[in-house]
Parts: structure tokens; C-alpha cells; sequence
């Protein structure tokens, strides 16, 4: 009886020490147990074997019509044509995409596949086991980037694609000057993948050109001012596309401009409309597009003598409400050259005699990774330009360009 009486007070003194006791317990359990709960088992790679023989341990990353691309930490990334395959496991899991298959925003589920003998295997949702001839295979995914590009809605400042081009022309003799040159691409495509319908699409442009040339007078005993020759001509533009079908969409717009060779001081056009892609391949595409607008220019005046002289007349501004008409196009060109033309006809409604057309023409050339050489042709043309300037503008314009991707 007092030994129970005695344990019991113990127990009783003890109470308030549990939680320290339990810490200790646990500290004083081996650490190997502790670390194996936290540590996850890491996947064993894939493999892939070759008809040869031959094995390469990795990763399949995705899989392009008859090809897959597997990625190695012996070889890198390579490229394999499926019938070299005799057999490759993966423990991921993929979308099948085959080549007559529409593409919708349905989701899709990610199974295990095998590929043996050119030929693909999954097992479908109902856990029926299906096959595809490597000849049928549009694309293979991987689960996690297709629902994140089927569904998934990024942030506006992430996925944007382009590059940068910039070019320079100094002089330094009896006459001198510079020129300089600067232009801004730049597109987002939402899903960024072409084995997916288009959701929406996105383009930036700026394209800036400005120069000053002196040529003194020479011989200049009188010291007559040096004359210049200004250029300058800023373009910029943003339209935003949402896709109704995978080919038709609605658009919004709005670009500005200034042209000293016009006596353009500022133009600014605020539009919506729709358009229509009439092919698209990974060799070309093809894009019509059509809207309404506001449209407002603005004139540089001339410099008006003292009086009693003849006062110049003025160039009147101008508010208008009109129509562009335009057609862009992309080829990709054998040595990875791209070939880009655009066309745009201006209408004005309400003054059909206030109409413009701009075209261009551009060849990016590979020079060292990343890096292109981009030669250029513009031409803006327009119908009322301020009063002494020529009609039509015309730029060659060559740089060094940038691709981020």
C-alpha cells in the first residue's frame, strides 16, 4: 500500500515533464529512421534500348511524329527515330497525341507508355491496353506540362517570347553624324505549344530610327551655318488576340507613329476587329486581318516668315474614323533562315483622301548561337503628308538581333 501510494505520487510529480520526456525520446532514436521518413525513394531513370544493343540511361522527355527525345546524362539530349528502338520504359507519365486526333481543351489522362518496336503502348483510363504505330504519333507529353499548358493561366509578364535588334552608323570627317537604330519584337502565345488550339496571343513591336548628319559649308568665308539633315521615325504597336476557333479571332489594337520624312509629328490608332489565320505549318504561316478605328494625325507646320511676307499655309490636323486592312506572313528558310513579310493598307471613312500603306520585309540570318544578322526593308507611304514633304518613306535598315528563345 505504500509503495502504490509512493509510485503514484511519483507519477503525479512527473506530469508537468511529459512533453520534455517525449522530445528526448524521440532525439534519442537513431537518426537513420528519422531521415528515411523525410528522404522520398528516387525514381529509377528510364531506359532506352536500341535495336544494336546498345542502352542510354535517362529521361524520355517528349516525342515529335516518329521521334522521341530522350535525354541523357552520358549523351545530352538526343533525338531517336522509333524505329531504332527496340524497347524504352519510363516511369513518367505521358499524353498521346496522334497525327488525325482534334485537339480540343478537354483534359486528357497521363498513363505509363512503352515503346517497343516502333510502335507505342499505354494503357487507357478503362485499364484497356492500346497501341499506336510510331507513324500515327502527332506528339507525346508529359502529364504535368500538358494540363499546365491546357488549362493553366500565366501571369501577363511571363511567357513572352521575341528579340532585340539594334544597329549604329557613325561619321567623323568635314561632315559628321550618327544614326542609330532600335527595334523591340515581341509575342505571347497562350497555350505556347502548336499541339494545342490557341487561346490568345499577344504582340509587342517598337522600331525607333534617328540620325543627324552636319555638313559645314565649305569653303565658308562669310561663316555661314553648317546645315542638317535630321532623321527620325518611331513606330510602336500592341494588339492583343482572343481565339474564337483555332484559326478566327477577335483582336484589339492600337498603334503610334512619328515620321519627320513625312512631317508626321504624331499618329495614333485605336482598333477593333478580327482575323484569320489561313495556314499555319512549322515551315509558314499566314494571317488576315481587318478592323474599324479612330485614328488621329497630327502635322508638323512650317515656320512662318515675318510679316509682310507671304504666310505658308497650315496642314491641317486630322480626327478619323477608318479601316486597316493587313496581312502578315513568316517562312522559315533552309540554314534556320527567317523570311518575314507584312502588308497594311489604311482607309479613312470619313476622308477617303487621308489613306497610308506600310510594307515590310526582314531576313534574320544565324551568326553564333542566340545571335542573328536582321536586314530590313520599310516602306511607309502616306497620301496627305504635311505640306513641302515627300509621300513616301523608305528604310533599309541591317543590325545585330537577339532571339530569346
Amino acid at each position: 500500500m505504500k509503495l502504490s501510494l509512493n509510485l503514484e505520487l511519483v507519477l503525479r510529480r512527473l506530469r508537468p515533464l511529459r512533453p520534455f520526456l517525449a522530445i528526448s525520446l524521440l532525439a534519442a532514436l537513431p537518426p537513420v529512421a528519422v531521415h528515411a521518413q523525410d528522404k522520398p525513394a528516387t525514381p529509377a531513370p528510364d531506359v532506352i534500348i536500341f535495336k544494336n544493343g546498345d542502352q542510354l540511361s535517362g529521361k524520355l522527355e517528349r516525342g515529335v511524329g516518329d521521334s522521341v527525345v530522350f535525354k541523357s546524362d552520358v549523351a545530352g539530349e538526343v533525338t531517336v527515330s522509333m524505329d531504332k528502338v527496340k524497347e524504352l520504359r519510363s516511369s513518367s507519365n505521358f499524353v498521346i497525341l496522334r497525327k488525325d486526333e482534334k485537339i480540343t481543351h478537354a483534359p486528357k489522362q497521363a498513363t505509363n507508355i512503352t515503346i517497343e518496336n516502333g510502335e507505342v503502348k499505354q494503357t487507357t483510363p478503362t485499364g484497356a491496353p492500346e497501341t499506336v504505330a510510331g507513324k500515327d504519333v502527332g506528339y507525346i507529353v508529359d502529364g504535368e506540362t500538358y494540363n499546365q499548358e491546357l488549362n493553366g493561366h500565366p501571369g501577363f509578364f511571363s511567357g513572352w517570347d521575341g528579340s532585340v535588334t539594334g544597329g549604329a552608323t557613325v561619321l567623323q570627317s568635314s561632315s559628321y553624324g550618327q544614326t542609330y537604330t532600335a527595334a523591340v519584337s515581341l509575342i505571347r502565345a497562350i497555350p505556347s505549344v502548336a499541339y494545342l488550339p490557341p487561346r490568345t496571343r499577344t504582340t509587342f513591336n517598337l522600331l525607333e530610327t534617328y540620325g543627324k548628319l552636319t555638313q559645314p559649308v565649305i569653303p565658308n568665308p562669310t561663316n555661314l551655318p553648317a546645315s542638317e539633315a535630321k532623321t527620325s521615325i518611331f513606330h510602336t504597336d500592341f494588339e492583343h488576340d482572343k481565339y474564337i476557333t483555332p484559326r478566327f479571332y477577335m483582336l484589339g489594337n492600337l498603334s503610334y507613329d512619328h515620321n519627320f520624312s513625312q512631317g508626321l509629328n504624331f499618329q495614333q490608332i485605336y482598333g477593333v476587329g478580327a482575323g484569320y489565320t489561313v495556314f499555319q505549318t512549322a515551315v509558314h504561316q499566314l494571317d488576315l486581318k481587318a478592323d474599324i478605328h479612330y485614328e488621329q494625325q497630327k502635322f508638323i507646320q512650317p515656320i512662318q516668315p515675318a510679316p509682310p511676307a507671304v504666310q505658308f499655309p497650315l496642314t491641317p490636323d486630322q480626327n478619323l474614323i477608318g479601316s486597316t486592312f493587313g496581312e502578315a506572313y513568316r517562312r522559315a528558310l533552309p540554314g534556320k533562315i527567317q523570311l518575314t513579310h507584312s502588308g497594311t493598307y489604311i482607309q479613312s471613312w470619313n476622308n477617303t483622301n487621308a489613306w497610308s500603306a506600310i510594307g515590310s520585309l526582314g531576313l534574320a540570318l544565324p551568326v553564333y548561337h542566340r545571335f542573328s544578322l536582321s536586314v530590313n526593308l520599310l516602306d511607309n507611304y502616306l497620301n496627305n503628308p504635311a505640306l513641302g514633304y515627300n509621300k513616301n518613306s523608305l528604310q533599309f535598315v541591317t543590325g545585330v538581333t537577339y532571339n530569346f528563345h
